[in-house]
């Protein structure tokens, strides 16, 4: 039977990242939204293998519910991993004292390396499809290692996720939030390729990107297009301005995203 981890998590985008990669790797998946409708499943009946459970949340915060299930003999013994923005020393010491096992923090951490934490705390023994997984994520050759890779992205959590696993494949990583901040870094570096959203605050990703091609000294980067937008007018102008690929956010994971970086450094090195 399947371990069963509880997901709660206010941040749409993170829950929905973690909710694939459990999926995908065999779990159970349950997910609460706040920690006031967390402990409402965990007191109907809901019993979790693990809980990932995030600090800052409406109505009940991470805190809150962990002071709770402390005190309920039901709950005081479900493994928790918690998941931080801060990662605050008195923040790390308070949930360990109120039972806390682990503790994450948002921006340092990808889907894998919870993968590894989450089979470690339940102590799953021989080759689990988690370790499989985890023992597939894509690795940067060696000959790639230093090349540069420029981020454009102004959701945080994303851009955090995307910066961390791509110098953690060895790559050198620049990152901006708008067109203003993309061709500050640009004046005085040359990526070898860049990440570009296209829903961003003031100059859009189709102006940077037509932008890029225009300019001799930067037209030759490969742009993969990384953005929620997916109809088929969006990736025939994207394509058309330049665009190496179009990426869908939602339809594709963060190893996936990286194995396409992977191959088209690759391609250009030929």
């Amino acid at each position: 039977m399947s371990k069963k981890i509880f997901i709660v998590e206010d941040d749409q985008t993170l829950r929905n990242v973690l909710l694939e990669k459990f999926s995908k790797s065999g779990y159970a998946v349950e997910e609460a939204e706040d920690g006031e409708i967390a402990l409402q499943k965990l007191r109907g009946g809901l019993k979790p293998d693990l809980i990932l459970l995030d600090v800052l949340m409406p109505k009940k915060n991470g805190m809150e519910v962990l002071r709770e299930m402390s005190t309920d003999p039901a709950l005081k013994d479900i493994p928790v991993i918690i998941i931080s923005n801060s990662g605050q020393p008195v923040e790390v010491e308070l949930a360990k004292k109120l039972g806390a096992k682990d503790f994450l923090i948002k921006a340092i951490f990808d889907p894998a390396e919870v993968l590894e934490k989450v089979q470690a705390l339940l102590q799953e023994n021989g080759h689990s499809k988690a370790t499989e997984e985890v023992a597939q994520l894509p690795i940067i050759d060696q000959d790639m290692k230093g090349k540069g890779v420029l981020v454009v992205e102004d959701d945080k959590f994303l851009r955090n996720l995307f910066i961390h696993k791509l110098f953690s494949s060895g790559l050198k990583v620049e990152s901006a939030i708008d067109a203003k901040g993309a061709f500050g870094i640009l004046e005085n570096w040359k990526p070898d390729i860049i990440l570009l959203d296209l829903i961003l605050p003031g100059i859009d990703g189709f102006e940077i990107l037509s932008r890029l091609k225009k300019d001799e000294r930067l037209a030759s980067i490969p742009v993969i297009i990384l953005s929620n937008l997916g109809e088929k007018k969006d990736i025939d102008r994207a394509m058309s301005l330049g665009a190496q690929e179009f990426m869908v956010k939602v339809n594709f994971n963060l190893e996936e995203i990286i194995s396409h970086v992977q191959r088209v450094l690759s391609n250009v090195q030929k």
